[in-house]
């Protein structure tokens, strides 16, 4: 039988208004380095104007002008996508470029929810690009600051030359305080190479534990003064199927309109595979993947990055699903 056709990567920038997106996005289709993207541009009103300021390149650009934060994104992305397959040329990879104003939300649960999405295509890395200078008011001021950021594999600290060194750390502990797993980069003018930031695989959880084992060992929950922010929890005993399976489809179901990201992998009791269970709001996945290693401490880890989190209910449940 012949092999399935590769899974074309798919990169989603995301980020505040002004913050470097679209500079970001001329690199990545000036640059030499051989590939070919398509890209899909979704823009907050009727009238597009980001076309016009990416530069000349042989892509094809594709905008979504007719909605933001709503599932008209999810749907126009979907037949974009499938056109994007039926093309007898094809793409080395997707760049997704969202509005400063958007919510990354639609445009990854894209790749849970549509199966023929899916099987074509696979979420490679969301990148959020954030200006330095303006950040910490942005933050402060705009919810959707503070989700882009949740949502981030990467973040681009742009524009770093117009910002001290006390100032960058006080950036990044903010950032880190909304999102401690997301790899920071510092940038000027986006200018980073792009192989930090393409390919990387950053939002497939299995690949990352491959790559480092104790991305999720922070055992301690971040407080900050915003109202996103992380909860992590550990567990050295097994996990009852029969609670946790429920206990975690209730979680997301309840409360995945405050939940931005989840992640984890689990000890089930009984089964000496690891289970790896993500979600995006209230959609999640998950599944075994490969067997405990023999000197390896079989805990369970979870991690919830979120608005105004339940922590003390979240805890409860968890610890009620312990064998």
């Amino acid at each position: 039988m012949a092999d399935a056709a590769p899974q074309i990567p798919v990169t989603v920038l995301t980020g505040y208004l002004g913050a470097g997106k679209t500079t970001l996005l001329n690199r990545i289709l000036s640059e030499t380095h051989g590939k070919r993207f398509a890209v899909i541009v979704n823009e907050f009103g009727e009238v597009g104007i980001d076309n016009d300021l990416i530069v000349d390149a042989d892509e094809e650009i594709f905008e979504m002008n007719n909605g933001c934060i709503c599932c008209t994104v999810r749907g126009d992305l979907i037949r974009i996508i499938a056109g994007l397959m039926r093309r007898s040329r094809g793409f080395d990879g997707i760049v997704v470029e969202t509005t400063g104003l958007a919510d990354p939300a639609p445009v990854a649960q894209t790749f849970f929810v549509d199966e023929d999405v899916r099987r074509k295509t696979k979420l490679d890395a969301i990148i959020t690009v954030a200006d330095a200078r303006h950040l910490l008011k942005q933050i402060d001021q705009a919810p959707e600051a503070q989700e882009q950021l949740a949502f981030a594999d990467i973040v681009l600290v742009n524009k770093v030359d117009l910002v001290d060194a006390g100032g960058l750390a006080t950036v990044e502990r903010r950032i880190r305080n909304i999102n401690p797993y997301a790899k920071i980069h510092r940038t000027e003018r986006c200018d980073i190479d792009l192989v930090q930031v393409l390919g990387r695989d950053a939002f497939n959880l299995e690949r990352i534990l491959e790559v480092e084992p104790g991305f999720l060992h922070e055992e301690h929950e971040h407080e900050h003064d915003d109202r996103i922010g992380s909860l992590s929890l550990v567990a050295n005993r097994p996990m009852k199927p029969n609670r946790f399976v429920p206990w975690i489809q209730d979680v997301t179901q309840r409360y995945g309109t405050d939940i931005l990201r989840m992640k984890g992998i689990a000890s089930i009791e009984d089964d000496d595979r690891q289970f790896v269970v993500q979600s995006v709001h209230m959609l999640i996945e998950g599944g075994s993947r490969r067997p405990w290693k023999e000197l390896e401490p079989r805990q369970t880890r979870l991690v919830f990055i979120g608005r105004d989190l339940p922590k003390d209910l979240l805890r409860q449940g968890f610890e009620a699903c312990c064998a």
